[in-house]
């Protein structure tokens, strides 16, 4: 087993990713990136760009990018946009591990959840056992990405809309 390189950096995505395929964080985490034309990153693309316009977009913080935050008189609100709710517990800890990230810089925010396709919306706070989950993903994660090679493909129900099905099953 490879000792993981203490410094990189885990990213939003890469939860997201540990929560549904292994192999993807592999994958990305060594610039593998998934078919740029496949119809899901497509539709992500669109629903990124036209759902809740109005809003101010795109936080960063450290390696995470997300997607809505405004600014409360409760404090900050940050929101995670998905497609779907068919992978709302790996959105979930998305979600968590960036408020994870805003309280590591002294910032208290809250979370949503958010589907436009099915007009739905899920608050979302942190809590102990999700920050001790978020520190177990985060180790196997670095684990993970330590490997010399991906680990292997399993057929999972992701993988009929997966943009790294070529690279898995060709």
């Amino acid at each position: 087993m490879s000792i993981p390189d203490p410094e990189f950096g885990v990213g939003g995505t890469m939860i997201w990713y540990y929560y549904i395929c292994r192999r993807q964080v592999w994958l990305i985490s060594h610039k593998l990136t998934p078919d740029d034309e496949d119809t899901n990153i497509q539709i992500g693309r669109l629903i990124d760009q036209t759902a809740y316009a109005r809003e101010k977009k795109e936080l960063v913080v450290g390696n995470s990018k997300m997607d809505i935050y405004r600014q409360t008189d409760d404090g900050l609100v940050v929101a995670e946009v998905k497609k779907s709710s068919h992978y709302r517990r790996s959105a979930r800890m998305q979600l968590c591990f960036y408020l994870k990230e805003l309280l590591k810089r002294g910032i208290i925010a809250t979370g949503e959840l958010r589907f436009p396709k099915e007009k739905t919306m899920e608050r979302v706070s942190l809590n102990e056992t999700t920050l001790q989950e978020l520190e177990h993903a985060e180790l196997a994660i670095r684990e993970i990405v330590a490997q010399p090679l991906p680990p292997l493909a399993l057929k999972i129900r992701l993988c009929a809309h997966c943009a790294y099905a070529e690279f898995c099953w060709s």
